[in-house]
């Protein structure tokens, strides 16, 4: 336990919290989280199945309509044939990806996790007794993983790769091209794939995530997505998350789940039915306001000096390069301190010299936060 590093994101935002408390001005970016409420349909799925006396444990996979649901909606926006045996419904992506380590590290094996990565990643390779490869990225290549860089990093202990696109924290997404290169290198080096595919719903530009499994014969065999409404749905609290992955592999998730958690919330399932069979404008809708911000984001910190950032194709995150000396962790602290903006430091998620900022957030409250953190910079 000493060995594990605290969510820095989690940390910076109880300081925010602790500071709007004390009756000061705070602009917290720091959480990832939408602002939107969620949808009324969604919540009134939830309302409904209290009423009808479903509060009670359901299977350890999850409740039948929503595998059903689930396994459907992916078939239908990736072509790729998957049955409700597949799918396993957790509390959450993140657990979701703790049952995946857990089921498939053995103690010693190593995880290749492009840098900059989510910043629970990590942490979760060390409790499942495996060792997080940390490969770093460069700004002037979007952040993204070359594929001659993965294949120098593989060893014979490499057991894994893991991706995230659209990327926490740098929103950038990869073409189905550069996913399809580093596809080859995993199937020739025999590795798992763990693509982490939360936030595959969000993109802007006509842009189109592409879910790994989909880019060569024989890759769904290999490969465990990972995903859930908490994002594209704005249902963070109601803690929904999923894997999809080969049957023996579902299977043996379900029952590493059945003996930590039970079931995931019960009326947290019914709603999330409703969330992926129901209408979707409200997901368009979001997604149009994400993008909005997004061009506003984007536009006004790359006017300020020093600051550089990738091109951010999903999402609701900038991950930008800060000028001057100070580590991210103090250039955070002080911007704190002296502008009451909350961002987190790029060191938590493994590329000091930058910081993240949501755009999870209001027009005004992005504005307000942006000349706040111009004002800092050129003070």
């Amino acid at each position: 336990m000493e060995a594990l590093e605290p969510s820095a994101t989690l940390a910076m935002a109880a300081r925010a919290q602790a500071m709007a408390a004390d009756g000061i001005d705070v602009v917290d970016l720091s959480v990832g989280e939408p602002d939107f409420p969620t949808p009324d349909h969604v919540c009134r799925a939830a309302e409904t199945a209290i009423r009808a006396g479903k509060t009670k444990y359901t299977p350890a996979a999850g409740i039948p309509d929503l595998r059903k649901a689930v396994a459907a909606d992916y078939t239908k926006r990736t072509g790729i044939p998957v049955t409700p045996q597949q799918v396993v419904v957790s509390n959450g992506a993140k657990h979701a990806l703790h049952n995946v380590f857990t089921a498939v590290i053995d103690e010693g094996d190593e995880v290749i996790v492009p840098t900059p990565y989510w910043v629970s990643y990590a942490e979760l390779i060390k409790l499942a007794g495996g060792r997080p490869v940390l490969l770093p990225t460069r700004l002037e290549d979007d952040f993204k993983l070359r594929p001659e860089q993965l294949r120098a990093a593989i060893t014979p202990a490499t057991r894994m790769l893991l991706l995230c696109s659209p990327s926490n924290p740098t929103g950038v997404v990869y073409s189905p091209e550069e996913l399809g290169a580093l596809a080859d290198v995993a199937i020739a080096a025999n590795l798992s794939v763990v693509s982490d595919e939360i936030y595959d719903q969000l993109v802007y530009d006509g842009r189109k995530a592409v879910s790994f499994p989909t880019l060569r014969p024989g890759l769904a065999d290999r490969t465990i997505v990972v995903a859930g409404v908490s994002k594209t749905y704005s249902m963070t609290g109601w803690r929904i998350g999923w894997t999809i992955a080969p049957e023996p592999l579902s299977k043996a998730i379900a029952n590493l789940q059945s003996q930590e958690t039970s079931n995931p919330s019960s009326v947290s399932q019914h709603a999330a039915v409703a969330a992926v069979t129901g209408p979707q404008d409200c997901v368009a809708e979001m997604c149009r306001a994400f993008q909005k911000r997004r061009d506003l984001v984007a536009a006004r910190l790359a006017a300020m000096p020093g600051v550089r950032l990738p091109q951010i194709g999903g999402a609701f995150y900038a991950f930008f390069a800060i000028p001057g000396p100070r580590t991210s962790m103090q250039w955070c602290e002080q911007l704190l301190e002296k502008e009451h903006v909350a961002l987190v430091p790029g060191s938590a998620f493994g590329a000091e010299g930058h910081v993240r900022m949501s755009f999870a957030a209001s027009e005004a409250k992005l504005e307000d936060g942006l000349s706040r953190i111009e004002r800092f910079i050129r003070g």
